[in-house]
């Protein structure tokens, strides 16, 4: 019997954990900024998510399209891609340098920015103490599982310091500019645990707007059958046994399901096991046959039938795509 891999594990019990870790965090971009006025950075790297956590000094998140937003000290922000913007002293300075897809940067005639602005480990800009200082952590590639989670999100949110405080600031401040063996994955488990720390605390909020996959988690007979779907999605599924399971009638569980949730419990079910499969081809070297199994398609033709249909593209061709 195949185990399952670390992330199957954690998305027992904790949908939110388990829809972010969908392939969880592996070389993250990391960096701390350090600036003082004027100074103005583009952001075009296309990146799924990326964190910003204000240490020192005030700093403006200004995207392409909508309203600027104000950090201060303590404040995090989280803007989802792939669409661009920039971070500045004030809304009006203009870029001095362009982050591109895979942590390239340039100054914004093209110019490779290369070494020019280092500051020592995971550190950049004008000076180690500069009067504003961030922690910036990036997600480099978008997993199919998470998709769920970046669809409910704004493409920019902010978490004030007066809303809540982040527990893991003196952590990541620290350990941002350590250089040890095994510092990346402790970087990339860090960043993940204040991702979902932050969305936690982002869906609590009124003016989030939860999805629905969310607040259904709440109820004691969608939540469960949530839970159920997602802790075992290569049992052969039923409305029924789900029914059976969660102590209520057919009927009932799928009205319910359906009005909480905004689709039938077997759709849920199949968007789920579509997604873990697209996640396992990219993080395993799992035949299509052994990932079929997992997820819980009956052979490698069935899962590459309803893997096209929904993707566009076979298994295999994704798997070969870049990430």
């Amino acid at each position: 019997m195949d185990a399952p891999p670390r992330s199957d594990m954690l998305m027992r019990g904790d949908p939110l954990a388990g829809l972010l870790e969908g392939p969880r965090a592996r070389g993250a971009f990391m960096i701390r900024a350090c600036f003082d006025p004027p100074w103005c950075v583009r952001v075009e790297d296309r990146a799924p998510l990326s964190i910003m956590l204000v240490v020192r000094g005030d700093a403006w998140v200004v995207p392409d399209e909508g309203e600027a937003l104000r950090l201060r000290a303590g404040d995090l922000a989280i803007a989802r891609g792939p669409d661009p913007y920039r971070c500045a002293d004030e809304p009006a300075t203009p870029p001095q340098a362009v982050i591109l897809p895979g942590g390239e940067c340039s100054y914004p005639d093209g110019r490779s920015l290369k070494g020019h602005w280092d500051l020592g480990v995971r550190s950049w800009g004008d000076r180690l103490e500069g009067s504003t200082v961030l922690l910036i952590g990036t997600y480099m590639m978008r997993g199919e599982v998470n998709r769920r989670l970046l669809d409910a999100l704004p493409p920019l949110l902010a978490l004030p310091s007066d809303v809540w405080e982040c527990p893991l600031t003196p952590i990541l401040a620290v350990e941002m500019v350590r250089d040890e063996p095994g510092q990346e994955v402790v970087l990339d488990r860090l960043l993940d645990l204040l991702m979902i720390t932050a969305l936690r605390a982002w869906f609590s909020r009124p003016e989030a707007a939860a999805p629905a996959w969310y607040q259904a988690l709440a109820d004691p007979v969608v939540g469960r059958a949530l839970r159920l779907l997602q802790d075992d999605p290569a049992r052969p599924w039923t409305v029924a046994a789900l029914a059976a399971e969660t102590g209520v009638s057919r009927a009932a569980l799928a009205r319910r399901f359906g009005e909480l949730v905004g689709e039938p419990p077997m759709t849920y079910l199949t968007g789920w096991r579509l997604g873990s499969a697209a996640d396992r081809l990219r993080e395993s070297d799992d035949t299509l046959e052994t990932i079929a199994r997992h997820v819980g398609y009956g052979s490698a033709f069935a899962l590459s039938s309803a893997f096209k249909r929904v993707y566009g593209v076979s298994p295999q061709e994704h798997r070969a795509r870049p990430a």
